[in-house]
């Protein structure tokens, strides 16, 4: 046999490693498919998608943090909106059983405002039904935006004159200041009360001065609230005879569509209330009370449903077997009428029953 010739031989493992080199299969002539640059680029966009997968943990993490819990809409958990004033606790109930009705009255109000929203009139004029005694008001808003000051006027058939201002979080946010005065010309009273007011989270606290030539009153609250309970205390105190005139405590709980109202007065009248809102068209409301040292308790049920966005209609019943029931109907956008009737169902055929009808009309 003749031996290779070592030049051959050189040239043969040269093409054959500069063909791995350069991705040529042996026996094949055409590069291989996944070239180093190729494996780069692959291995860059798998780096590229288990970052995005990250970023994308990362937010639904933020997101779920942010989540606002049941008892605080705009807040994060943990954190609770600012609490309602005193005289607003339980007011969801009181709603359901006051709004919607007109008891043995005729009624109609009047709402309209400058196109720029700066100056707002509403007037209002009911009559009553059994005694045909006919009263009404005037009221006139002006509010600068820009200083925080609001002024509001208000006239009534009793020719009782009262001026209101107001300056809202402009020494310190949540500080609310006002100074409400009346005139009656016929007899010439005059009366003045300053009012303060500050809120933030957690925390509702007010404090008025009622002034009087025998000695000023002055009126404090407090709403405390934390992870939806809330707790309010709420006093007067009349300096002419040195003594408290009002010593009021409530406790409550509020969550959503659920509200739980308790109070005690004066250490001798006790209520409660609950507020359920069932679903976006039924709202119902429980009311109790009673006085101590009386056998007499008092009992009611209400709840209002929606029919459709322009019409509902309203049912309250109590212990003393007094049913009330109400229509209101949106007949355009701004014109508002609510039919409304008391029925006496122990005494139902004594008579005594009462109707009435209000009208509101917004331009």
């Amino acid at each position: 046999m003749r031996a290779a010739r070592p030049g051959l031989s050189a040239c043969f493992s040269f093409s054959v490693s500069s063909s791995l080199r350069a991705g040529v299969q042996p026996g094949s002539s055409e590069p291989s498919k996944r070239t180093i640059p190729e494996k780069r680029a692959k291995q860059g966009l798998k780096m590229d998608r288990e970052e995005d997968k990250k970023k994308g943990k990362e937010t639904e993490i933020q997101m779920k943090e942010s989540k606002p819990c049941s008892h605080c809409k705009t807040k994060k958990c943990g954190s609770m909106a600012v609490p309602p004033a005193y005289s607003d606790l339980g007011k969801s109930a009181k709603d359901i059983f006051s709004k919607g009705y007109a008891f043995g009255t005729v009624k109609l109000d009047l709402k309209t405002k400058s196109q720029s929203g700066v100056v707002e009139f509403s007037t209002g004029g009911s009559s009553n039904t059994d005694t045909g005694k006919a009263s009404g008001n005037l009221e006139t808003k002006y509010k600068v935006k820009e200083l925080g000051l609001t002024f509001n006027q208000k006239w009534n058939t009793d020719n009782t004159l009262t001026t209101e201002v107001t300056m809202e979080d402009q020494l310190a946010k949540g500080l609310k200041l006002g100074l409400d005065t009346s005139f009656v010309p016929n007899t010439g009273k005059k009366s003045a009360k300053l009012k303060t007011g500050y809120k933030r989270d957690y925390m509702n606290v007010g404090c008025d001065i009622d002034f009087d030539l025998a000695g000023p009153t002055v009126h404090a609250a407090a709403v405390l609230g934390y992870e939806g309970w809330l707790a309010g205390y709420q006093m007067a105190f009349d300096t002419a005879k040195s003594k408290l005139a009002q010593n009021n405590f409530a406790l409550g709980y509020k969550a959503g569509d659920f509200q739980l109202h308790t109070n005690v007065n004066d250490g001798t009248e006790f209520g409660g209330s609950i507020y359920q809102k069932v679903n976006d068209q039924l709202e119902t409301a429980v009311n109790l009370a009673w006085t101590a040292g009386s056998n007499n308790t008092r009992f009611g049920i209400a709840a209002k449903y929606k029919l459709d966005k322009d019409a509902s209609v309203s049912a309250k019943v109590n212990n003393a077997s007094l049913v009330g029931v109400g229509y209101t109907q949106a007949l355009r956008p701004g014109v508002k009428l609510t039919l409304s009737a008391l029925i006496d169902a122990k005494n139902f055929n004594a008579g005594g029953h009462k109707v009435g009808m209000g009208f509101e009309l917004e331009v």
